[in-house]
């Protein structure tokens, strides 16, 4: 049996060398699109401060009458029976409040990052190009073939992190290392919070705060500000506002994070087809706004209603007009500052360290998910219009005259620390076995689509070639080569291989799986993101170890462009 082609893996570099890079490219302003129309998300900005000054000129008009004027008397905006909080802000809320400034930077900007791999968002599970409701990408061409890889776009160098185009692998270690210092940080919060009376800040006790947020609205939009009582309680906006940031905002940004996630979206059944991976998306995005609009208004509030007492409220714990705090808030957003500036070089320096390092916080976590019982199948009703297209078509001669022979002299080699290597030839595996599945594929990029696959369960090769006790993990090799050059692979843990759903597949929607979508066998795997998925698969190995192919981290994509090699998550 010849050997599999583990010559042709090609080691990498642990930086990013943007001569070897996807080029930058460019995409539109961020687009709404209501109905059938789409609106330029940038007129926003004249048309929010032509509203904003209408609401100060029609605020200023409405408390010239003397029953709005009543009705500020009768609801100030803080409630009379909010209980004083007397411990001020503790040293370990003041902490806690930068270290949360402090990662959401991150979070925000790595976030940014994996959204500009699909600059598209949507509400329906399949991510049809023309569906989308927001875009910062030009429409999907329909003369050639638009790769979701190619739909990606870059972002302006101090916005996205690490900055460049089609980082998503780096920008998700940025982005869940710090979710999961932030998930920290929160309960932490939440602990102390309840342990001391500083929960009576953001916790309404009275309907009476929803007429006192609007009274303070109204007195902020007039420019009569309310007193500035903020050492002892919040008025009623400002804990309104708190409490949705802290208990609905904040949950519902992690539970829609991970409902973006194979193992978890197709897991949960009814769940997951309500909260599907583009809704998710959707949902996601919003919270960020809401973040982002928080922060704005807080910092701006901060300055307008007295910089130097709220200063020295977060940053000092005094309640005072003095300075001290003014000069921690600049210590501290000067090391902000300079994060920001050295997050990016320093990724695209220390790729590799970046990677690893992501992998010893969350590798192990990630690792649970394979061990769910994935099993969410889908309907022929549920099956996407379009399942976008990705990777490098194999050129070769070899794999040319294999399809110009529809494949009828293909066959598959597996060898490896296997009792009985076998090459089976593509009529024997249409013999074997047939199952069939409709599932839901979670690219990486953050597309989603359903289809019906046909083909041959991976335990069946299993029990055929018999892997040998210190056979731990499986090597699958592609005709196709990686985007950098040399043989395209990926590997997965061999217990995950035994799946009911872990398919060698050969064909898509009741048809014979086509080129585009990696004929003659493509690997499912409904627990893993999509890159995990091989296409046009040439060879299988059986090893113990996979740490001397390639650059050693388990796959193509996980050498070349810092993916992590068990990506359920």
């Amino acid at each position: 049996m010849p050997d599999v082609p583990e010559d042709q893996l090609t080691s990498a570099d642990g930086r990013v060398h943007l001569s070897h890079w996807a080029p930058p490219q460019f995409g539109i302003a961020p687009h709404l699109r209501i109905g059938k129309r789409w609106f330029n998300v940038l007129w926003l900005i004249p048309v929010g401060a032509v509203l904003l000054i209408a609401g100060i000129v029609i605020s200023q008009e409405l408390r010239q009458i003397p029953a709005v004027e009543q009705f500020i008397a009768l609801y100030p905006g803080t409630l009379s029976s909010a209980p004083a909080v007397n411990s001020g802000f503790p040293v370990w809320l003041r902490w806690q409040h930068f270290l949360n400034l402090f990662f959401m930077m991150f979070i925000i900007r790595a976030g940014l990052q994996i959204l500009a791999d699909h600059p598209r968002l949507y509400w329906r599970r399949d991510s049809t190009p023309g569906t989308e409701w927001f875009r910062f990408q030009h429409e999907v061409p329909k003369d050639r073939i638009w790769t979701a890889k190619d739909d990606s776009v870059t972002l302006p160098k101090l916005v996205g992190l690490p900055g460049i185009r089609h980082t998503v692998g780096l920008a998700r270690w940025w982005h869940f290392s710090f979710d999961l210092f932030w998930l920290i940080n929160g309960a932490i919060f939440y602990v102390l919070l309840f342990m001391t009376d500083q929960w009576q800040r953001l916790v309404p006790m009275s309907w009476e705060v929803v007429p006192n947020a609007f009274s303070t609205l109204l007195q902020y939009l007039s420019l009569h500000f309310p007193a500035n009582e903020g050492w002892l309680r919040y008025n009623s906006l400002q804990q309104l506002a708190y409490f949705l940031t802290v208990f609905i905002a904040a949950p519902l940004a992690v539970f829609t994070g991970l409902m973006q996630a194979p193992a978890i979206g197709n897991k949960l059944g009814w769940l997951g087809r309500v909260f599907n991976r583009q809704a998710a998306r959707s949902i996601h995005f919003l919270v960020l706004l809401w973040f982002l609009s928080f922060i704005c208004v807080h910092v701006s509030m901060v300055f307008v209603t007295g910089l130097r007492a709220n200063l020295n409220h977060m940053f000092y714990g005094m309640n005072s007009k003095g300075s001290q705090g003014l000069w921690v808030a600049a210590a501290a957003m000067t090391v902000v500052f300079i994060a920001w500036i050295w997050a990016s070089p320093f990724t695209l320096r220390n790729a590799r360290l970046v990677q690893r390092v992501g992998e010893t916080l969350l590798g192990r976590i990630k690792a649970l998910g394979e061990w769910w019982d994935v099993s969410t199948q889908y309907s022929e009703a549920d099956i996407s219009p379009r399942f976008w297209p990705n990777g490098k078509l194999p050129i070769s001669e070899e794999f040319n005259l294999l399809e110009n022979g529809r494949f009828l002299s293909y066959k598959l080699r597996v060898s490896g620390l296997v009792e009985e290597p076998r090459e089976f030839t593509y009529a024997e595996i249409q013999a074997m076995p047939k199952q069939e599945q409709i599932t839901c594929h979670y690219c990486i990029q953050g597309w989603s689509g359903v289809a019906k696959w046909g083909g041959v369960p991976m335990r069946h090769i299993l029990e055929l070639v018999k892997p040998k006790p210190g056979a731990k993990y499986v090597v699958f090799y592609s005709f196709g080569e990686g985007a950098e050059g040399g043989r395209y692979y990926d590997v997965h843990r061999i217990h995950n291989m035994r799946h009911e759903l872990s398919l060698l597949a050969y064909e898509m929607n009741g048809q014979p799986l086509s080129v585009l979508h990696g004929a003659p066998l493509r690997l499912r795997c409904e627990n893993e993101l999509g890159f995990k998925m091989i296409k046009w698969i040439e060879a299988i190995e059986f090893v113990e170890s996979f740490s001397l192919l390639g650059a050693g981290q388990g796959g193509y994509n996980e050498d070349h462009e810092f993916f992590g090699y068990r990506m359920p998550i």
